[in-house]
């Protein structure tokens, strides 16, 4: 695909999870899909029909294995934060229909404990992960995705240590 046909792709809708324990750290997971470093915090797709808070709390389930009780909803971003794909990859995810994501972003608190958290899912997200400094989150990040995170930490940066 070229830049000119990848411009004209629309954004998947998508929701981020920013998920905070009570020492004030913040979930990430080392990517399955990648070889190098590569933390992210949940994330995944807004089904058609479904409101951004239910994919919220659907996506957390499904990815760390956390049900809707053990979490407390603090905070949400108020519009939708956008990211492009690396050029190289679009035509190989999602079937090339998207660009990149635009992002509706949840602040949650973990109100559970770490043995209720599982990445062994019925398809797996995420190698391994760990609770993170709030201020060493971004250096982490898949690097595509850094700016959307910046924003993301922009937005909830007064609930954040």
């Amino acid at each position: 695909m070229t830049p000119e046909q990848i411009a004209k792709l629309p954004y998947r809708p998508c929701v981020g999870l920013m998920l905070m324990n009570d020492r004030g750290k913040i979930f990430v997971g080392q990517r399955n899909d990648r070889f190098e470093d590569a933390w992210q915090m949940p994330q995944g797709g807004v089904d058609e029909g479904e409101s951004p808070r239910a994919a919220a709390l659907r996506e957390l389930q499904e990815e760390i294995g956390v049900t809707p009780d053990l979490v407390e909803i603090m905070a949400e971003t108020e519009g939708w934060l956008p990211y492009d794909l690396p050029h190289d990859i679009v035509p190989h995810i999602w079937k090339g229909r998207f660009r990149g994501q635009a992002q509706k972003w949840f602040l949650m608190r973990f109100l559970g404990t770490d043995d209720q958290i599982d990445i062994e899912t019925d398809h797996p997200e995420f190698t391994r992960w760990k609770w993170q400094d709030p201020d060493r989150l971004i250096a982490e990040i898949v690097p595509f995705k850094r700016e959307v995170y910046e924003r993301v930490m922009e937005a909830f940066g007064g609930y954040l240590g």
